[in-house]
């Protein structure tokens, strides 16, 4: 199957330092990778059907890290569809104004959901199940819902899809950054006081302190644990959880403060 990883991050940050582990393991994953960076409403989507350990591409963006708020992404292992560039992750579409982003883990046995408002350019039960999500979203909503209810609808969307197979995902608009677990996920917060994190696929450690200031924070989640002297979180299996600005926040209804100083910004 394939491997996952996204970013959190209360300011715009690169993910060059996991990125180079989680690329390591392309030996076993070669049908293809991609990574969408979200900065606000920008998003910016790199695809590849090459394995990432031979693409260009990736040497491009590790030569010259891109800085951004949420990130997402993928090395595949097909299971279905071909290895084409249509169907290399993460897949994006518009939803309510916003791009979202989405990356898939597993392999989802006889899922054939009706035809929704979102159809697939290519022919993986990936991008189907994508789609199918949110189609599912802007049938029930014609504005983007308050938080709680968007989280809420997405556990019951995940969980009737995840019946079918392996479903882990991740999904992002920019300002959320959602991730389920059907059976493998691993996340890990870095904030004050940064320490020494060394990676476990290859001999690279980063000092984080020398990087970032006491007010950073950031979330790193991927199928795998990237590094070896972090205390890594596991996802129970059928968990959803939700991150904003480097912090798990779940399913909590935005308090009129807190909505006032988003608006705001």
């Amino acid at each position: 199957m394939c491997q996952l990883l996204a970013m959190s991050s209360k300011q715009p940050a690169a993910v060059d330092f996991s990125f180079t582990g989680f690329a390591r393991r392309s030996a076993e994953h070669r049908d293809g990778w991609g990574i969408a960076l979200h900065n606000g409403s920008d998003c910016q989507l790199y695809t590849d059907a090459l394995a990432c350990s031979e693409s260009a591409l990736a040497r491009q963006l590790s030569a010259q890290p891109i800085k951004a708020r949420n990130v997402i992404a993928h090395i595949r292992k097909a299971t279905q569809g071909r290895v084409s560039l249509e169907n290399s992750h993460p897949f994006t579409r518009q939803l309510w104004g916003q791009t979202w982003s989405f990356a898939h883990n597993g392999d989802l046995k006889l899922f054939r959901p009706r035809p929704g408002l979102y159809a697939p350019w290519g022919d993986t039960d990936s991008e189907l199940a994508f789609c199918h999500l949110l189609s599912e979203l802007a049938l029930r909503y014609e504005h983007r819902p308050p938080r709680h209810q968007l989280f809420a609808m997405l556990q019951v969307l995940a969980a009737s899809i995840a019946v079918y197979g392996t479903f882990n995902f991740l999904l992002s608009n920019g300002e959320f950054l959602f991730a389920y677990c059907s059976t493998e996920l691993h996340w890990v917060q870095r904030q004050y006081p940064f320490s020494v994190a060394k990676l476990v696929d290859c001999d690279v450690s980063i000092d984080f302190s020398q990087h970032n200031r006491h007010d950073d924070r950031m979330t790193v989640i991927a199928t795998q644990p990237l590094t070896s002297n972090e205390t890594w979180q596991r996802f129970g299996a059928g968990e959803l959880k939700l991150f904003m600005q480097g912090e798990e926040v779940g399913a909590q209804p935005v308090r009129q403060q807190e909505w006032e100083l988003q608006v705001c910004a």
